[in-house]
């Protein structure tokens, strides 16, 4: 199993441990896959230190997380050791998990799946169509954008992808991000067999203080076709 080193250095130092639900998720799960209408399995895609598990046990889904970072997955099940099994450590970029075909309600990732290159993304989603259920959900929340400043910055490993993103740019020492334009999106999800049902793009300007980047973003859902 191979994982971004940059990602486990930044769990190891304390940084990137947001604890608190993201809210964009919080309303996608409420309007488009809610318990109420039969969603109850979720497969979340590098659940990082947890920030979203609160809000899947609030609701009572059936949790499952894939997180490449032994360290932080380490501390997730020491939070939650009721969730001892279902953290599962492994790298979703390179490994498939059988176990889960057919058998998801919604597969969820908050930015995770962004910090991959093309190639790595593709495969990715292929595993998300062999995941889910017929009607299942994929929710994806800030797939960051080619609008977002940082695009322009960093070195090129593909089309869509930079890395090694200078200490001015809000990824620097994260490894490789991933920035996508609505077609690169449609083509992507088109092409694993994902019907997009939604795509919203989000672009946030800090006037104060001053010198902060332009951040922009896309949020995902799209659905596994009956």
């Amino acid at each position: 199993m191979a994982f971004s080193n940059e990602w486990d250095e930044q769990y190891k130092n304390n940084h990137h441990m947001s604890i608190w639900p993201w809210s964009d998720l919080v309303s996608s799960i409420y309007r488009y896959a809610n318990p109420k209408n039969g969603y109850k399995k979720v497969l979340e895609l590098g659940c990082g230190a947890g920030a979203n598990i609160p809000l899947f046990l609030s609701l009572n889904f059936d949790y499952y997380g894939i997180e490449g970072s032994q360290s932080i997955s380490k501390r997730v099940i020491e939070y939650y050791p009721q969730l001892s099994g279902k953290i599962i450590t492994s790298d979703f970029t390179k490994e498939h998990l059988s176990q889960f075909n057919d058998t998801v309600d919604i597969v969820v990732d908050r930015a995770s799946i962004t910090h991959n290159d093309t190639l790595s993304i593709e495969k990715i989603l292929m595993s998300v169509f062999l995941y889910l259920k017929p009607g299942g959900k994929f929710i994806g929340i800030d797939w960051f954008s080619t609008k977002h400043d940082d695009f322009y910055k960093g070195i090129c490993v593909d089309t869509y992808t930079k890395k090694d993103l200078p200490a001015n740019s809000q990824f620097s020492g994260v490894g490789q991000v991933h920035f996508s334009d609505k077609n690169h999106i449609l083509e992507l999800f088109y092409n694993a067999g994902l019907t997009i049902e939604r795509l919203e793009h989000k672009e946030r300007n800090i006037e104060i203080p001053t010198n902060q980047c332009h951040f922009a973003s896309w949020d995902i859902i799209a659905v596994k076709p009956n």
